[in-house]
């Protein structure tokens, strides 16, 4: 069994190398994006970033499986150490300059998740977690928000881009947290919108379609952090094959006042 200081350090170190290579990496020209699904863009930037994660991770760990989100992304979470790599979460951010994304891995061993990183690529950030070790955003431990009541409460929120059939469950969910919180943000990139709830900067987040790579690192930073990340339906398994794709997360008051408000919605 690893040391779980050692995964986070060994994550750290991948993701700044794909990071430093991002930030030098021309923007691709618009011809040469790929368009996996509808709205959901990558391009050989995102492949590359991965390909130099993996690379990264097998020389330590040789017997890591790794589950990316460009190269390997139908891996299942078996194996004693799995690393859950989303090597550009942002990409449409990335693809027009808006200086919102992030390099995010995490990392399950013997079936729990004990080790994330999500590095803030344009503003040089990385936030750390170990299982039972506690959130950093570099060396500052993180606590979740203190703010209890919805009505001061600023919420992350990420759209349903990829599965519009679920738009207008979506739209009634926004209209009710916009109607009871004090503000509502979206900037792109799930992974940052994690870390801001762990750091305190947003008291809350909801989306209903994430993939395990966009929220593997930032679920755990949260709990270590203080606060509370489950499903749609209170499971607080979000990695799991069965999941529906939903996340939930804030500190305690927060997380119960959104999830009640969301299923009423």
């Amino acid at each position: 069994m690893r040391d779980y200081n050692d995964l986070v350090k060994l994550a750290e170190h991948a993701a700044v190398r794909a990071a430093d290579y991002l930030r030098t990496a021309a923007r691709p020209a618009l011809h040469t994006w790929t368009e996996k699904s509808q709205h959901d863009f990558v391009t050989e930037v995102d492949r590359a970033a991965e390909a130099m994660i993996a690379e990264e991770i097998v020389r330590e760990a040789p017997e890591s499986v790794i589950i990316g989100e460009e190269l390997s992304p139908r891996g299942g979470l078996r194996g004693d150490l799995v690393w859950i790599v989303d090597p550009l979460d942002g990409t449409t951010n990335f693809l027009h300059g808006y200086p919102q994304y992030a390099v995010s891995i995490g990392c399950v061993a013997e079936g729990k998740l004990v080790a994330g990183v999500v590095h803030d690529v344009c503003r040089r950030r990385t936030y750390k977690a170990t299982r039972g070790g506690g959130a950093f955003e570099e060396d500052t431990r993180l606590s979740v928000s203190a703010v209890g009541e919805p009505r001061r409460a600023l919420i992350g929120t990420g759209f349903p881009f990829k599965a519009l059939k679920v738009l207008h469950v979506y739209l009634a969910q926004f209209a009710a947290v916009t109607g009871a919180a004090s503000g509502i943000r979206r900037a792109g990139a799930a992974a940052l919108d994690l870390a801001d709830v762990a750091a305190g900067r947003l008291d809350g987040f909801w989306e209903l379609q994430l993939a395990p790579w966009d929220m593997a690192a930032g679920a755990l930073l949260i709990r270590e952090a203080g606060g509370i990340v489950t499903r749609l339906n209170g499971a607080a398994d979000v990695l799991s094959s069965e999941s529906d794709g939903s996340v939930v997360a804030g500190n305690a008051a927060i997380h119960k006042w959104l999830i009640d408000l969301l299923r009423r919605s």
